[in-house]
């Protein structure tokens, strides 16, 4: 079995839920306390052992491609201030793995830059992943769901149980268990009502798919709203093969595209900063 060490991330929506700052920075930049969450993202990859991680990019998302690359000027004045563990820290970020870029073309939706992708995948598995939420776990996210693939061969999705009540914001899966926390998937339903759910397993976004999704792509017909989804690609991925979701362990999902996900993360990751946690606990006992 191959070896999986790509990866691709859409970065090219437009984040309008986050409007009006998103008008002109990507919402996969916005801070949780002084990493974006993109950043997180990858190190996530890295930490599962990807070395080549793809960026499908979009208009107004150069800061993206900026934060991965070396800043010359930058590590220059650090190193001359003396900041060499600041320094260390920037360039850091430009060897974390062998990063490319690609523009998205075609029409918007979630499945659209997987498309995109295609040709630099080539004939591997992949991550596909998304880059404005992440989830903290150990061993990490990916690591999960890439131990799965190697025992079962197929692809894989991670899953989060969520409250019935809140099944319509996320797509569930319909599932059979097959040993722990791993079942084998039956069908996607994107945004269900809690009367149409078969489960509160949320497939998010995490994938490890096969080269096969690519099989056909030009017959892909635009779904709702007129934007190409992921469930399309992997529920034909579905009839092919067999398809298993892997519910997180010991993990907690950040759903930093929303504005409350995002002021939830910032909080939890400031209460762990050493520098940072005393006085935000103490402002935080004054406001509550």
């Amino acid at each position: 079995m191959q070896i999986v060490r790509k990866a691709v991330i859409p970065v090219a929506g437009f984040g309008t839920r986050f409007l009006p700052v998103t008008k002109a920075s990507p919402k996969e930049m916005l801070p949780v306390v002084d990493k974006p969450v993109v950043q997180y993202v990858v190190e996530e990859l890295v930490a599962s052992g990807i070395t080549d991680i793809i960026l499908v990019t979009g208009a107004s998302k150069r800061a993206v491609e900026d934060h991965f690359d070396y800043n010359f000027e930058l590590q220059a004045w650090l190193k001359k201030q003396g900041k060499l563990k600041e320094e260390q820290e920037v360039r850091h970020i430009a060897e974390m793995a062998n990063f490319i870029y690609i523009r998205q073309k075609g029409n918007y939706g979630n499945g659209t830059p997987l498309i995109c992708a295609k040709d630099v995948v080539g004939n591997e598995p992949f991550v596909y992943i998304w880059g404005d939420e992440f989830v903290g776990a150990n061993p990490p996210r990916v690591k999960q769901c890439l131990d799965v693939f190697y025992k079962y061969g197929d692809p894989v999705v991670a899953g989060v149980r969520v409250p019935k009540k809140d099944v319509s914001k996320y797509g569930i899966v319909e599932v059979t268990k097959l040993e722990k926390n791993i079942y084998q998937i039956f069908s996607f339903i994107e945004k269900p009502t809690p009367r149409e759910a078969p489960s509160n397993l949320a497939a998010l976004g995490c994938y490890i798919l096969t080269p096969d999704v690519f099989d056909n792509i030009k017959n892909i017909k635009p779904g709702k709203s007129g934007e190409v989804w992921i469930v399309d690609l992997v529920s034909r991925l579905m009839k092919k093969r067999p398809f298993y979701a892997c519910e997180i362990a010991n993990g907690t999902y950040y759903d930093t595209g929303s504005k409350l996900g995002w002021l939830k993360a910032n909080v939890d990751f400031a209460l762990r900063d050493p520098q940072l946690k005393t006085e935000f606990k103490k402002y935080l006992r004054s406001v509550v």
